[in-house]
């Protein structure tokens, strides 16, 4: 307490600050990142709480891995995942060309710093969690930077935690180790159940020297003498530029408790990998003689810990079939890749190897009910923490696939903020929300984006190909129909509507080479903006005879772009000025728009249409069929 002077006494309690809002994210790694945006673009007030100082979870600068998906990094052709993912990659090869690590931290708090209907609660950690009605009220975060206690009291909760740290502060279901195979008649499951888990990760980085480096080992470390003391011998480290993946230990452990002993044994473990590498009988040693560890990446990468239980617990054989639910809003492809709980050892300890992986179909379907909680009625989830099995989540946990996850649930749960509803109401309507993903880019195995009938009798001039393809719902390559037309600079594509037609918005969909990759592996390992991609394009319109330009844009680094058009007009055109460098780009979606889509408006250089103002208070609810419900569940 002050006495007035300004000086304060022992028994000064820590500051408390309370927020209300429509959208609570806990945990700011892909998952938490893609699902807040995606909230606030569609005008939910929201709030990001992250324990850590950065963005990324493990694709950020203190874990740093990099991002898999359902294309296994360009080996599966049209697979990569697009929505906001696609457009944080690009926007980091755009800032980041140097591709260091911080700096993606940097793109990614960028974005979220500018977005509106957002706030970020950096260095602050989730631990208490008010509950009543089967619903959670409120929770409560430690900011460690401020010394502040923030509580946050929200309609909706997702947990993209990672660890599910909602799961024990609300009572809500999980599960954690291994389910018995004949649990689910999983063939990849044990034959007993466990509590064992996956492990955890440590990634170290190199760069070469112009002149010899030594390395001095720590005597501490593990001691590795030669290759064939490691997982597959030689050729399995013969990348020097970082840490092998099998650098992994602690699923014998248990992965959150024990996560601080699992930290020292991993730095043991890589250390003394880089010692073998650098000074002992290892075959690779003379490739290594300029190359010295530039960055330790400090906090290990926990692959399992939580997991959900939902409306549905994504299984094995799910996966298997291809995931063809009928409320599909995700899709992985990663294949089933299970590591042994031993991780390095597991050889040396149980003569078998680091990990096991089974193929699944490419692209399989992941279900809106996986990201909702069975008995929290207004708690949601995406990341590796969704409702899986142990066999499932094996491939659902790779970033990639858990930031799609991630957008579909704050896109789902705007949409019931919206709309005064529990999540749950929604997977009788899901169509709604898949179509707005969709409209954000985002693909849908099997799904396609309805298309206005106004454009569907508007009349298409191409210079090449089938017109229809920018209007048929796919927008991207599937089998061998690419969906797309094919155009050169100085050509252009033109709508001419049947009657003048009041528009609010133009959607661009461009080619940012889906067939290959463009994942940021490694410090200095970046690709440039695709040679394909329209860097320089201009949109018009007509209205009585006179062609009026909307937006001429010189300098685009994006995918999908959403163009404001308001008034009548009797045609729109688009024109290819120039390229990265390529002599033909794909066009993939062309739509006009004649109201916005679920914002109020959209802003001509992001990509994305910009939330309407919502940030607002919510009236209490009352009795409803004789039982009290929160007072976010506002109908409209």
């Amino acid at each position: 307490m002050s006495d007035g002077s300004g000086i304060f006494t022992k028994g000064t309690p820590f500051r408390k600050v309370a927020h209300e809002c429509d959208v609570c994210v806990v945990g700011g790694g892909m998952a938490g990142v893609c699902a807040a945006l995606a909230a606030a673009r569609h005008g939910a007030r929201t709030i990001l709480v992250q324990d850590r100082p950065m963005l990324g979870g493990n694709s950020s600068s203190e874990i740093g891995v990099h991002i898999c998906g359902a294309d296994q990094v360009g080996q599966y052709p049209h697979m990569r995942e697009t929505g906001i993912l696609e457009e944080l990659r690009l926007a980091n090869i755009f800032r980041n060309p140097q591709a260091e690590l911080s700096v993606w931290d940097l793109v990614l708090f960028d974005v979220c710093l500018r977005q509106e209907n957002l706030r970020l609660l950096l260095n602050c950690s989730v631990l208490h969690a008010e509950n009543a009605d089967e619903a959670i009220t409120s929770v409560t975060g430690w900011q460690l930077s401020t010394q502040t206690w923030h509580t946050v009291a929200a309609a909706i909760y997702i947990d993209c935690s990672g660890d599910a740290i909602l799961a024990p502060l609300s009572n809500a279901e999980f599960r954690m180790g291994r389910e018995a195979r004949a649990e689910f008649d999983e063939s990849m499951a044990p034959e007993q159940a466990d509590e064992r888990t996956m492990g955890l990760a440590h990634m170290y980085y190199t760069r070469t020297y112009e002149q010899p480096v030594p390395f001095v080992p720590y005597d501490w470390a593990r001691v590795i003498e030669t290759c064939d003391e490691l997982p597959w011998d030689a050729p399995n480290h013969k990348d020097l530029r970082h840490s092998p993946w099998w650098c992994e230990l602690g699923g014998e452990n248990h992965s959150i408790h024990d996560s601080e002993e699992i930290r020292n044994e991993l730095l043991k473990l890589n250390l003394g990998l880089w010692d073998h590498i650098k000074n002992r009988r290892c075959e690779h040693r003379e490739a290594a003689v300029n190359r010295a560890i530039s960055q330790i990446c400090f906090v290990p990468g926990r692959r399992e810990s939580r997991r959900y239980v939902g409306l549905h617990l994504l299984t094995q054989n799910d996966i298997a079939g291809g995931g063809k639910f009928p409320d599909v809003v995700a899709y992985g492809g990663w294949p089933l890749d299970d590591h042994h709980p031993a991780g390095v050892d597991s050889f040396r300890k149980h003569g078998q190897p680091p990990n096991r992986h089974e193929l699944v179909p490419i692209p399989y379907g992941i279900p809106y009910r996986s990201l909702v909680s069975k008995n929290v009625r207004n708690l949601m989830f995406a990341g590796r923490n969704a409702s899986c099995t142990h066999i499932a989540m094996s491939s659902t946990r790779v970033m990639g696939t858990c930031a799609v996850m991630g957008q579909e649930a704050g896109t789902a749960a705007e949409e019931a903020v919206r709309r005064g509803c529990l999540p749950l109401e929604l997977v009788d309507d899901i169509a709604v929300v898949q179509q707005q993903l969709l409209r954000d880019d985002v693909y849908l195995p099997g799904v396609r984006q309805k298309i206005a009938g106004f454009v569907a009798a508007a009349t298409i001039t191409v210079p090449r190909g089938d017109p229809e393809a920018l209007r048929d719902g796919i927008n991207r390559q599937v089998g061998d129909n690419p969906h797309a037309i094919v155009m050169r600079p100085g050509e252009s594509v033109e709508y001419r509507f049947t009657a003048p037609t009041e528009l609010r918005a133009v959607s661009l969909t461009f080619d940012t080479a889906m067939e290959r990759s463009i994942a940021f592996r490694a410090p200095g390992w970046q690709f440039p903006l695709p040679a394909e991609l329209p860097k320089a394009f201009t949109l018009e319109v007509e209205h009585g005879g006179v062609w009026q330009s909307i937006l001429a844009e010189s300098d685009n680094w994006q995918r999908h772009r959403v163009v404001p058009c308001v008034g009548e007009v009797d045609a729109v055109r688009y024109t290819l000025d120039e390229t990265y460098g390529a002599q033909e780009s794909r066009l993939y979606g062309f739509i006009p728009e004649e109201k916005a889509v679920r914002g109020e408006g959209c802003e001509a250089g992001s990509g994305v249409l910009s939330p309407r103002a919502s940030w607002h208070g919510r009236p209490a609810r009352a009795l409803e069929g004789g039982r009290l419900l929160p007072p976010w569940v506002v109908r409209r």
